[in-house]
């Protein structure tokens, strides 16, 4: 079975003006931002399950309803998983995620501690972290770089995590996109850290920083923790599929270390769901 477990539903209207400005700027201008149902449906073809993922974070202006994540999830409930997204920074924020989590049913949470300007021990995501680990929710977290200006790096670097799982040593917890370009960092982590994984999203258009962190993930004996991930719309799982598969041609015949194919297929296949407690 292939899960992708970081894929993304909105519309361009849930962006503000400045936000699509900056992501313009950092990707070709002819890159669609938009993820409507549609597309995700089309592109969710090459996997047999996916998480969908809105974003609210009101400090960069992306703001996505939960409820249009739970409306497209609700009509495809044998193949995708909604989490919802919390913005510490809205009032109300934790009705936010009991009414998510108790009457609509999400199955997990998403946080982005670099988007909403809030340090991952803040004493507002406290809350969040003592409910998802008494119900036991696994929480995706955006812990890496950005194009967004607005966006503090200082609150992304991975290892500020450690003291959540410290703090919350039930909570599960997928470091998104490898933590880049902190990649060494979230690899050691995950490796001291049993609730914690991270996925592979969002690398495969940087080919050689990508085969670099899989060769760490494997001389540091974590490619078991690593899950399949796309980020879609910024790309798709067939993208990733086609990268992992042809990984070892980046090192060419220089020499360096190649992945091992099981390694490789595994990863592809993994078992993301029952891992995070959702199969």
């Amino acid at each position: 079975m292939i899960v992708d477990c970081h894929t993304h539903v909105w519309r361009l209207e849930h962006w503000s003006q400045e936000l699509l400005a900056e992501a313009g700027r950092a990707r070709s201008e002819s890159f669609n931002l938009d993820a409507p149902w549609e597309a995700h449906w089309q592109a969710m073809q090459a996997v047999d399950k996916a998480i969908v993922l809105g974003l609210r974070a009101q400090h960069v202006g992306l703001v996505v309803p939960n409820d249009y994540v739970v409306d497209y999830v609700r009509q495809h409930t044998d193949k995708l998983v909604g989490f919802a997204s919390i913005d510490p920074n809205e009032p109300g924020y934790l009705d936010e995620l009991h009414r998510t989590i108790e009457e609509l049913n999400m199955s997990g949470v998403k946080l982005g501690p670099i988007y909403q300007n809030c340090h991952p021990m803040d004493s507002r995501m406290q809350p969040i972290y003592q409910y998802c680990q008494q119900k036991k929710l696994p929480i995706l977290i955006h812990q890496g770089t950005t194009f967004s200006r607005k966006a503090p790096l200082k609150f992304s670097y991975p290892l500020l995590l450690e003291d959540v799982a410290l703090a919350y040593p039930d909570l599960v917890m997928v470091i998104a996109h490898l933590g880049h370009p902190w990649i060494d960092e979230t690899l050691v982590l995950i490796r001291k850290q049993p609730n914690f994984y991270s996925d592979v999203s969002a690398l495969c258009y940087r080919p050689w920083q990508f085969y670099n962190g899989l060769v760490l993930a494997s001389e540091y004996g974590v490619m078991h923790k690593l899950l399949f991930g796309s980020d879609f719309p910024f790309t798709t799982p067939q993208e990733l599929i086609k990268a992992l598969s042809s990984i070892n041609q980046v090192p060419g015949n220089s020499g360096l270390a190649r992945l091992s194919e099981e390694h490789l297929t595994a990863l592809i296949e993994r078992d993301t769901l029952g891992l995070l407690g959702l199969g």
